[in-house]
């Protein structure tokens, strides 16, 4: 593709970047910001930096936040004694968006995967680990993805917390074999974790 400026071949290239978009779709974006005011642009650049540079995570749950701690780790409507444990942002929000979840959370980070290099040392699992030792936690609910990477963190964990003494538990498989949390509908997602079960290892 032949660019009639630098700037803009930069911009495309960095857009390009992102999951999902090729040069085509970058370059569309490109000439859309360069029909907006610039002073909305600068919004959005300035948008991107806070939320790199600004971003924390929650020191008890690794959730994405504001502050030391996240709103959910933080409300008193919520059962604390209750953890989901999930891969990343993406579920955490699927699951919110569900309404039928009422406990906290604690993000991984990510899932095992051998193939991958990703190993139990590389998640957030010393910190989920410390905080069922810590805490009077009653429940644990894996809801990771039904794939062999989710299912060997499912067993792996399992096999770290069974001597606390608290109940673990899947939830149910309205969530298709191999399929990713994210993509799942809404009631199929909370009817999931309203019917967990008993994880057996």
């Amino acid at each position: 593709m032949n660019y009639p400026s630098i700037l803009v071949e930069e911009a495309v290239n960095e857009l390009s970047k992102f999951p999902g978009v090729g040069k085509k779709s970058a370059m569309r974006m490109v000439l859309h910001l360069l029909k907006q005011q610039e002073t909305d642009v600068t919004k959005l650049g300035e948008a991107i930096i806070k939320l790199r540079t600004q971003i924390k995570y929650c020191q008890r749950c690794g959730n994405v936040s504001d502050t030391d701690f996240c709103n959910i780790c933080n409300s008193i409507k919520r059962n604390q004694h209750l953890i989901c444990v999930v891969e990343d942002l993406r579920d955490v929000i699927a699951i919110e968006n569900t309404g039928q979840f009422t406990g906290t959370y604690h993000v991984l980070g990510g899932l095992i995967s051998p193939v991958n290099g990703i190993g139990p040392s590389d998640l957030n699992i010393e910190n989920l680990i410390k905080r069922i030792a810590d805490e009077n936690t009653t429940e644990v609910i894996m809801a990771l993805s039904a794939t062999t990477e989710g299912d060997t963190t499912v067993f792996y964990l399992s096999r770290k917390l069974k001597d606390f003494g608290v109940q673990i538990s899947t939830i149910s498989r309205g969530i298709s074999i191999g399929g990713e949390l994210e993509y799942a509908d809404e009631i199929t997602l909370g009817r999931s974790i309203a019917l967990r079960i008993p994880y057996q290892g």
